[in-house]
């Protein structure tokens, strides 16, 4: 399914696809996103999260 790490610029509204792939990493889990389901993510961290809980625990960081 997965087959290899992209590499992203996040950006407020949507993302940069800097280096081709099908997905990233939630920075929290270390779960599998594939790019189409990559919702949660800092702008000012560039980090991407696989849902609303691991946003949310990063912020309570």
């Amino acid at each position: 399914m997965f087959k290899k790490l992209a590499k992203l610029k996040y950006l407020p509204n949507n993302f940069k696809v800097l280096e081709d792939g099908d997905h990233v990493l939630c920075s929290i889990s270390g779960k599998k996103i594939s790019l189409e389901n990559l919702t949660y993510w800092n702008v000012e961290t560039q980090e991407a999260y696989f849902s609303y809980k691991e946003a949310y625990l990063k912020k309570e960081k």
